[in-house]
């Protein structure tokens, strides 16, 4: 992870400090001059790999409050741009701050509009950072970080001036309903304690009057200053800050605001650097002054950030996968060896088993193959199970038929040796994998039938037989002796008027089919 280094730049000198695991740590100050640069190249050059941010503390800076209509995306930034360009011209450094949206039926947004106008004065800095080519995070004014500081301290005040020191100079603020709206900084001439409680006392007087000239505030608009010091001074500036009709004065110890704000080393001086540096380093506002051409490193280096962190989740990912993998083959390992033991154990017994059996009169490939031919004959036994059913169904669309007995033999009769009676198919041999059943029975219609009818319900017994594939039906005996060429009469019927009509019909099927 890349490491964090904090600039505060004043207007007399640069200085360096190191944040790690929350506590800051000066480094290096450098002069505002070609020496005090040159060693600052240097020292870039010596941290390339880290990130910087900037926080400035300079007099060379505008606030401008404006309101646009109520925008969003493309349309806002291009009017703020257009708005930044007619108050701060020529100023490359500037950002704007929403204040919220008014109340009345068009919701105009309030926008504090902000620049540090002497580009002269930060351009060597700059340069410097651009040719070192190292992350800039961003370039932060110090009123920025004011309403961050006083939701620290918890001052909800309506309006409200904070007053602090810090590197020779005195920096005011005014703040609306926790948002900033004006600051100035002023030169600190008397570094003693009764000087420093006589410039509150005479700047924040002066601000009101500036305030209240600029209409931002009412003239008789009451207002509280807050003043941070260290508490070695809480006496002599109480004394020199006498309250008025609109304006009171409030002490805030330095010591106490940097517990508030997690500092772990306190200030041992009225000056507010650490604080503001530590509030910087904790969270950064989100307006700020650099360009996207000057952050053009630092976006390099979240976009390198996220990628060394996708393929650390990814690696991670890819280990916890490959231990389980490992962990899921060695318990498949430990069960492979397990069912390899107890079937091991198993082969044993039955060998110890199998010792203890009497010997056999044959051997086992001669006893494999008589098991194996009592399978196959096994398999190829008929049942007649399957022919009655076949005959049942058949039954079942010849209601005249009354069936007198079935003659089943497990094989049928050779192609080749076909019976032409009764007699020679009982006697007939039959094939290994067939069967056959001779069907005897009569055909009764009543005394009103005629040989036709009789001839027409014999049949449809036979066409119910013939319509599964599978059997193969021959008449052995019809109802009547129809030859080719001889008529029916009617008068052959008569003579036989009450006498049952017998057939029989032989039925053949392979086993198996």
């Amino acid at each position: 992870m890349r490491s964090r280094h904090l600039l505060y730049l004043s207007a007399h000198q640069m200085t360096a400090c190191r944040w790690q695991a929350g506590v800051l740590a000066d480094e290096a100050s450098f002069d505002n001059s070609e020496a005090g640069q040159q060693a600052f190249a240097g020292y870039l050059a010596a941290n390339a790999k880290s990130i910087f941010s900037i926080l400035v503390n300079v007099a060379d800076e505008g606030f401008h409050l404006e309101t646009i209509p109520f925008l969003r995306g493309a349309d806002r930034a291009a009017i703020i741009a257009r708005k930044l360009g007619q108050f701060f011209f020529n100023a490359p450094l500037t950002t704007s701050i929403s204040l919220g949206h008014e109340k009345s039926r068009r919701k105009d947004e309030r926008i504090l509009l902000a620049a540090l106008t002497n580009h002269d004065f930060f351009a060597p800095w700059l340069a410097a950072l651009a040719r070192a080519e190292v992350a800039l995070a961003g370039v932060y004014s110090l009123p920025l970080l004011v309403p961050r500081l006083l939701r620290k301290l918890g001052i909800a005040d309506e309006r409200c001036l904070l007053l602090t020191i810090q590197d020779q100079s005195i920096r005011q603020s005014y703040l609306e309903k926790g948002e900033l709206h004006f600051s100035r900084l002023t030169p600190l001439h008397q570094s003693s304690i009764a000087g420093m409680a006589q410039t509150f006392s005479t700047e924040s007087l002066k601000l009101q009057q500036y305030l209240v000239s600029q209409r931002l505030i009412a003239r008789r608009q009451p207002i509280t200053a807050y003043l941070m010091a260290h508490a070695n001074a809480r006496v002599a500036i109480e004394s020199s800050c006498a309250d008025t009709e609109t304006l009171s004065f409030v002490v805030l110890d330095i010591e106490d605001c940097a517990r508030k704000c997690g500092l772990r080393t306190l200030p041992a001086d009225t000056r507010c650097e650490s604080i503001f540096l530590d509030l910087l380093a904790m969270a950064a506002p989100r307006a700020q002054f650099a360009s996207d051409e000057q952050r053009h490193d630092y976006y390099l280096s979240l976009v390198r950030s996220v990628l060394r962190a996708v393929g650390a989740v990814a690696l991670f990912g890819s280990v916890l996968l490959s231990g389980r993998q490992f962990l899921d083959a060695y318990r498949l390992n430990q069960e492979s060896e397990a069912l390899g033991a107890e079937t091991a154990l198993a082969r044993q017994r039955y060998d110890e088993i199998v010792r203890t059996f009497p010997p056999i009169p044959t051997s086992n490939e001669s006893l494999r193959a008589v098991i194996n031919r009592y399978a196959e004959l096994e398999r190829s036994s008929g049942s007649p199970a399957y022919l009655y059913r076949e005959i049942s169904r058949a039954l079942d669309s010849a209601a005249s038929v009354e069936l007198d007995g079935i003659e089943w033999k497990s094989g049928a009769l050779e192609l080749s040796r076909i019976p032409v009676n009764a007699d020679a198919a009982r006697n007939a041999p039959l094939a290994a994998d067939q069967e056959s059943a001779i069907v005897r029975g009569t055909l009764r219609l009543g005394p009103d039938s005629n040989p036709r009818q009789v001839l027409a319900a014999f049949n449809r017994l036979v066409d119910a037989l013939k319509s599964n594939p599978k059997l193969t039906v021959e008449v052995l005996l019809q109802p009547f002796d129809v030859e080719s060429g001889k008529a029916l009469k009617g008068a052959d019927a008569d003579l036989e008027e009450n006498q049952p009509r017998p057939f029989k019909v032989q039925i053949r099927r392979a086993i198996g089919s």
